[in-house]
């Protein structure tokens, strides 16, 4: 089963193109102009096992909203596409992972419902060039493009712990979410669709 995809989007803010392949080893080629956002994709795909690559040309002399937001959309259609009709899928996942003083939690419904819910403050405003609340606007904005139920939750005393937990805690449910299970072989859904 190929699970792959690759999809784009161009506005007068951003130009973003994404490949996914949701089965693959965690290899990524991230380059968005923010040097801690790129280290955040390149962990959520480490840690999802996911390859990814993501180009972003954005608007940053204006702040990091457009680019974040946009990658984030993109990839999540990204997510959609690859998984189809999520024939097999496990469908629910949660994740709970620390980072030193910080802890994030993530739960998963792959349900074709986006909803998004966060409890939670991030402790700086600003991680590099990184706005901290981006993080929950990115998690925010992938949900509702990849159709998920998620809710989501974070604490700490450092926002870089905090943030980077968070990502690795969407990898890691994203991952368990969207793997194949062996005794399935049809859409994990009364209503027999997702």
């Amino acid at each position: 089963m190929d699970r792959t995809a690759a999809r784009s989007r161009e506005t007068a803010e951003t130009t973003v193109e994404v490949t996914l392949d949701v089965d693959g080893d965690g290899d990524a080629r991230v380059d968005t102009g923010i040097g801690f956002f790129d280290h955040m994709l390149e962990s959520f795909a480490k840690h999802g096992l996911f390859d990814l690559t993501v180009d972003c040309d954005g608007d940053l002399e204006i702040d990091d909203h457009h680019t974040v937001e946009d990658v984030a959309l993109v990839l999540g259609a990204a997510f959609a596409d690859a998984l189809g009709d999520k024939r097999g899928i496990r469908r629910f996942a949660d994740r709970r992972v620390p980072l030193d003083e910080a802890v994030a939690s993530v739960v998963i419904d792959v349900s074709g419902r986006p909803l998004f819910r966060f409890d939670g403050a991030f402790s700086e405003e600003r991680v590099g060039e990184f706005t901290s609340v981006m993080a929950r606007h990115f998690v925010r904005s992938l949900s509702t493009a990849a159709d998920l139920t998620c809710h989501a939750e974070v604490t700490g005393e450092n926002a870089h712990h905090e943030v980077e937990a968070l990502f690795k805690a969407l990898a890691r449910t994203l991952d368990d979410a969207t793997r194949i299970d062996d005794r399935r072989s049809d859409t994990p859904s009364t209503k027999g669709e997702l």
